[in-house]
């Protein structure tokens, strides 16, 4: 695969087919985890991870894995990868497993790492699938710190537990409520559909308009159409 092809394997993820933002997958971890940047941060990494190997063992496995039972073989996959990654935050980060509580074990059905599995890494190679796999992470992790960080900014006034505005300005606490996890998610997910480029004018020439023999546009140099939202 090409260098080009290998670096925008890696890079769609992060904004132009961002999971969260773009795809709208994972919204439940998302809208759940996401009153604390913190929150975020961890659950990204744990997701990352869990999809990193599994991408790579589907890879790897891909041409022996018979078509009928492919999605209960990648959940399986997956769900050792999850069980490997829960002890180990259980091991070494208690706190962190007590505060993602059901939403770590939960990643097994997170419907972004089944839907990575099944529409590239069961296609491709193991370097592109490794690729796939940490732009999408990366991208999964970023949603999540964005929007944990400003919940957080503005429903607690800290940052990382840091106390930022919290001394002189009242914290609003709907944004830690679950209102506010909707109204954060709204609008990044506007932000990033600017960012990739959705919204720009689309012009349509009188010779493929249907109403064209009856506009009377068409007979003085016809007209453009803008898609919904813009004036």
């Amino acid at each position: 695969m090409a260098k080009g092809k290998l670096l925008s394997t890696f890079t769609k993820g992060i904004v132009k087919e961002n999971p969260v933002l773009r795809l709208v997958l994972g919204t439940c971890p998302t809208l759940a985890v996401t009153t604390m940047a913190e929150n975020g941060l961890w659950m990204g990494m744990a997701a990352t991870l869990v999809l990193l190997g599994s991408n790579v063992v589907i890879s790897l496995t891909r041409k022996v894995i018979p078509d009928k039972v492919r999605i209960p073989a990648f959940i399986t996959i997956i769900a050792g990868f999850v069980t490997l990654v829960q002890m180990l935050v259980k091991a070494y980060a208690p706190e962190v497993n007590d505060k993602l509580g059901i939403f770590l074990p939960l990643i097994v059905v997170n419907c972004i790492i089944l839907a990575r599995a099944e529409m590239f890494a069961s296609k491709n190679k193991v370097l592109p699938s490794i690729l796939d796999a940490l732009g999408m992470g990366i991208g999964f992790t970023a949603a999540l710190v964005l929007m944990g960080s400003i919940r957080e900014l503005l429903g607690s006034g800290s940052l990382f537990g840091v106390p930022i505005t919290s001394n002189f300005i009242d914290p609003m606490i709907v944004m830690i409520l679950p209102a506010g996890g909707f109204f954060v998610f709204a609008i990044l997910i506007v932000l990033a559909n600017k960012l990739s480029g959705d919204g720009k004018k689309a012009v349509l020439g009188c010779a493929g308009c249907p109403s064209a023999a009856h506009c009377p546009n068409a007979q003085t140099g016809g007209c453009e159409e803008k898609k919904e939202g813009e004036q």
